[in-house]
């Protein structure tokens, strides 16, 4: 087991842990409305325990985070795009210019041995 795991088990253990004891202790049932002008009566709403509540957030800002990172490395998703192709384009004339050395030192033999 490298250091690494064992880092990722001594702190995930824990959270893993208390996670479950939040989940436990918040089993009462929540009314989420989405109904902004009747608090009352809401037209739009969901009945579901509190903890879900909290890890449908959990969820919802770990996804928006990954979505402005990812549109945050565009640029660099780029460089690397125009890298490529540019490596493969300088692999692709020296490919060429490998040939046409080779092409030249046979016919300059050939003329040589003639």
């Amino acid at each position: 087991m490298t250091i690494r795991k064992f880092i990722n088990w001594i702190v995930g253990l824990p959270v893993a842990v208390l996670a479950v004891v939040f989940a436990v202790a918040n089993r009462q049932w929540v009314v989420v409305s989405f109904d902004p002008l009747s608090r009352d009566g809401p037209r739009a709403f969901i009945n579901m325990p509190l903890w879900v509540l909290f890890f449908c957030g959990i969820f919802v800002g770990l996804l928006a985070g990954w979505i402005a990172a990812w549109i945050s490395q565009g640029k660099h998703r780029k460089a690397a795009r125009q890298a490529r192709i540019e490596l493969i384009r300088a692999h692709e004339e020296h490919e060429k210019l490998k040939r046409e050395t080779r092409a030249r030192a046979v016919a300059s033999a050939g003329d040589a041995a003639s």
